[in-house]
């Protein structure tokens, strides 16, 4: 009686790598991961007013995480969140949708506030929104992040002329909180939360910037992981960057405020490549699976044949 492997991983067609004999390699056991949800949409304004910046993403990264051969593990990539309408809009930002892998699960940026009572606020998300311009002084209303996943977003300017433009809040960042809009009577958006950096990718790369806030005259920049641009005034405001899970910019009374941008999935391990789905690529001695969108991961299972 010997043992014979069955050259063909369980669920797979090849190529997915072979070894030396063509029979199927065995599947990793261990993966390093990177998670970013959907970015925040930006808030827009309204009487005058100046919206907050959306926030980014919740981003999520580890190594070393269990799995199982031959299981398929979901998953799903967060789409960002629209940013308020125009024009005149009391509405907020909405929200980014959460990317899982697994057990694991990054929040959805949090949409930024609006001018106008009752949706100043910024959203709470994996990162806060930032917080629109408002006409009374009563704390901090930027959204809080999720521990661990992100920041909060800063506070819209306090302007207590209500036909006056001021700022609206930065949205939070992986890697830092929204900056508040300028004082009273300076106009100026609050930059965007700085991302994280990760090199899962094969090379560093800056995820989940948080948007900028829009001001008049001067609008705010997006944090570094691809923020978008807050408004001068009705124009120029840009939205999240696509697959990095960044919150859009803001924008004023006349303008809309942008969509945050969608989020990825990264899976990453030593060796050649023993699994599928996504879209493969090879870097350094490692095999990654990047998800730009829904699917599923499964490491090969060798087959063994007693006869």
């Amino acid at each position: 009686m010997g043992i014979r492997r069955l050259g063909r991983p369980t669920g797979f067609n090849f190529p997915v790598g072979l070894s030396n004999t063509g029979d199927a390699v065995d599947g990793p056991t261990s993966v390093d991961y990177l998670v970013v949800a959907g970015g925040g949409g930006g808030g827009g304004g309204s009487f005058g007013g100046e919206g907050g910046g959306g926030g980014a993403g919740g981003f999520l990264t580890g190594s070393g995480f269990s799995i199982s051969s031959g299981t398929p593990y979901s998953i799903t990539v967060g789409s960002g969140g629209p940013g308020s309408p125009a024009p005149g809009s009391a509405t907020k930002g909405s929200n980014g949708s959460s990317s899982i892998f697994f057990s694991i699960t990054a929040t959805g940026g949090g949409g930024g506030g609006s001018r106008n009572s009752g949706v100043q606020e910024g959203n709470l998300g994996g990162s806060g929104g930032g917080g629109g311009q408002r006409d009374a002084p009563s704390g901090p209303n930027g959204g809080a992040g999720t521990p661990g996943q992100g920041n909060n977003g800063g506070s819209g300017t306090t302007d207590l002329s209500p036909d006056s433009s001021a700022g609206g809040g930065g949205g939070g960042g992986a890697g830092g909180a929204g900056t508040n809009g300028g004082v009273p009577g300076s106009s100026v958006g609050g930059a965007g939360g700085n991302g994280s950096d990760s090199p899962l990718s094969g090379s560093p790369v800056t995820y989940a910037g948080g948007g900028g806030g829009a001001g008049n005259p001067v609008g705010a920049s997006g944090g570094t992981g691809g923020g978008g641009t807050g408004a001068n005034g009705n124009s120029g405001s840009s939205a999240g960057l696509a697959n990095r899970g960044a919150g859009g910019g803001a924008n004023g009374p006349s303008g809309a405020g942008q969509s945050g941008g969608t989020g990825i999935v990264i899976i990453r391990y030593a060796g050649s490549q023993a699994a599928g789905g996504g879209t493969y690529s090879s870097s350094g001695g490692n095999s990654i699976h990047t998800f730009t969108g829904d699917g599923t991961f499964r490491s090969n299972l060798a087959n063994y044949l007693i006869n």
